[in-house]
């Protein structure tokens, strides 16, 4: 029986990965500005947590292996990731998950 996060972890790593593949992917984009501070934010790491609940939740719903619950997925983890930028702006952090925050490295603007 799946009882901790770690145990969710690791039966769902193969799709987790494909999760990680699908959010980088999706950031394709000619303005460098745009891809550097999105390659720093989601290169810190982090739970994914939000994927994860709804690869789950569309696994309870009977969807299985198409794509758009990883698209939509990645879509979550953009969401809050803009949500981490946003505060760290208004609460003018200089660290986020122990690196420089982006607003640090590339000031408010940018990083919004």
């Amino acid at each position: 029986m799946i009882t901790t996060l770690q145990d969710i972890l690791k039966e769902y790593k193969s799709d987790m990965e494909r999760m990680e593949s699908r959010i980088h992917e999706s950031l394709g984009t000619d303005v460098p500005l745009i891809r550097q501070v999105s390659k720093y934010i989601l290169g810190a790491g982090g739970k994914r947590f939000r994927p994860l609940l709804h690869l789950l939740s569309a696994r309870l719903c009977g969807y299985r292996e198409h794509s758009g619950e990883y698209v939509l997925g990645s879509v979550v983890e953009y969401i809050h990731t803009a949500s981490l930028l946003h505060d760290d702006v208004i609460d003018e952090a200089k660290v986020r998950r122990g690196r420089s925050s982006a607003n640090t490295i590339w000031g408010n603007q940018a990083s919004i």
